[in-house]
């Protein structure tokens, strides 16, 4: 019982020193209550008298007090460091996290009296999270913002206007590939150009090799809403079932397919698709919107039907791709990765990790030329600064430096995406080369006159995402068709703007 006494004493007593060295400065001088404390100890340790066990205890929790006293004045005496501040910055991709870190810290060096603390979600859980933080009061003070998504924030109110900074420190916003005026409405700006994005089809070499597929063949492809053209061709090539037919053949059972030649998903009604039908439809000459700002949709135009009723039928009438079934608990990524498609259309952003952490030699290929051109779309991101943020100079300091050519060169090493300023993109380009990767449909589309356009711009987002998402989800699963329901699904979004 003495020694559990005392290792419990002892153990009280060293978290009680080490707790008041941490809190006293120098001025506070408790060595003499400490070597008091050991001698009480050491008597402790050798008495066996329970009497006087409990006076040597009583004394050593006197002793204690009065450290923990000293301590507490301690701390409320010693000065918070002067001009330090902590900023929370988030993002969504995980493998820009590295680029990010090294930027931070360059930051930091050059600031030291701003920290840099990195948050990173997913996708979903990260607007999620935002939207949370908002309303709670709790939101980062800088995080990426997505030109989907910054319309409805500004309407609410939570973006800081930095044109004021700006303008006071003759930021050259010349230096942007992306037209920083995206950022600006009504003289006040949200941001400045982060990097862009492109849409490129990736492929399994293996895959095509073993189906005698040269690749240069993806680049020459063609497409249209009523037969596929060649695209079609060549994902049923690239389909096989589980006696080695292809799509193609008289023979192939498509209950039993075993290698889908491609593969996407209903598409994301937050973006238009962006990664899955969005650059068909718009090789049509269709437009979702009117552009930035605009207050109406055209979900009613025959040719978006068409294509979304293609894109459903590639799996629902041919089983050339993946059902909903199978992209449940996964995406396009994942049964790509997966080895189980040979095709998938993506962003420029998912250039390291399919190309870099596929068990698979991955290529990459322009898009399919549709009946009024090929069409990508170009996306482009910034950092926003939270209106609520308590320290506005310093979150400004770090939206600045993001925005620098330092940064940019920085995250271009680093090859994960192309920074919005033509030197970091040449730094990005020259990393991919040296990992033996070329990525040159991304760049070739996106240098392409009119071959780019712009995602939908509006205010409504999230409200028009919850009206979309379960119609195209619909649609994939064959349960309607997309001629009978998209027209009034049309008039309920653009009845949100009246």
């Amino acid at each position: 019982m003495k020694h559990q006494i005392f290792r419990f004493l002892t153990v009280l007593v060293v978290a009680s020193l080490v707790l008041a060295a941490c809190a006293a400065p120098a001025a506070v001088d408790t060595s003499e209550i400490e070597a008091q404390v050991a001698e009480l100890q050491s008597q402790l340790e050798a008495a066996s008298d329970n009497e006087a066990m409990a006076e040597l205890e009583a004394q050593i929790a006197d002793l204690q007090a009065q450290l923990d006293a000293a301590g507490e004045e301690a701390a409320e005496e010693e000065p918070a460091a002067e001009g330090q501040v902590e900023l929370q910055y988030w993002l969504w991709d995980n493998l820009q996290v590295p680029a990010y870190q090294a930027c931070a810290d360059a930051f930091t060096e050059q600031n030291p009296n701003i920290t840099i603390t990195i948050t990173q979600q997913g996708w979903s859980a990260y607007w999620d999270a935002l939207t949370t933080g908002f309303v709670a009061g709790t939101a980062p003070d800088v995080f990426t913002d997505h030109l989907a998504k910054y319309p409805e924030f500004l309407d609410k109110g939570l973006l800081l206007d930095i044109e004021p900074y700006v303008v006071a420190d003759s930021v050259d916003t010349s230096i942007y590939l992306v037209d920083p005026e995206l950022w600006v409405k009504d003289g006040s700006r949200y941001g400045l150009p982060k990097d862009w994005d492109t849409i490129a089809i990736f492929y399994n070499m293996d895959m095509l090799e073993a189906a005698g597929v040269d690749p240069a063949e993806l680049n020459d492809l063609t497409w249209n809403p009523q037969d596929g053209g060649t695209f079609q061709e060549m994902v049923a090539r690239l389909t096989l079932d589980a006696n080695g037919n292809n799509g193609l053949s008289p023979d192939f059972d498509k209950n039993n397919v075993v290698q889908w030649g491609f593969v996407s998903g209903p598409g994301d009604a937050g973006s238009g698709g962006q990664q899955q039908w969005s650059s068909f439809a718009a090789s049509t000459g269709f437009t979702l919107t009117d552009g930035p700002w605009s207050t109406q949709y055209h979900y009613d135009d025959p040719r978006i039907a068409e294509t979304l009723q293609w894109w459903a039928d590639l799996h629902n009438v041919y089983n050339f791709a993946p059902g909903s079934d199978t992209l449940a608990g996964t995406d396009n990524v994942g049964i790509f990765q997966a080895g189980a498609a040979a095709m998938t259309t993506e962003g420029s952003w998912q250039i390291t990790n399919l190309m870099g952490n596929s068990t698979f030699p991955v290529g990459v290929a322009l898009l399919p030329t549709g009946p009024e051109g090929r069409k990508s779309s170009i996306n482009g991101l910034s950092d926003g600064i939270w209106v609520g943020t308590e320290h506005p100079d310093e979150a400004w300091e770090w939206v600045k430096y993001l925005a620098s050519p330092e940064c940019a060169n920085t995250v271009g090493e680093f090859g994960v995406v192309f920074p919005a300023q033509q030197p970091a993109v040449d730094k990005a380009l020259a990393a991919h080369q040296a990992a033996g990767r070329d990525i040159s449909a991304f760049t070739i589309e996106a240098a392409a006159a009119g071959g780019t356009y712009l995602l939908p711009m509006t205010e409504h987002g999230s409200d028009i995402a919850a009206l979309v998402q379960p119609v195209l989800q619909d649609i994939y699963d064959g349960k309607v068709q997309a001629a009978d329901v998209l027209p009034d699904l049309n008039e309920q979004i653009n009845a949100l703007f009246e």
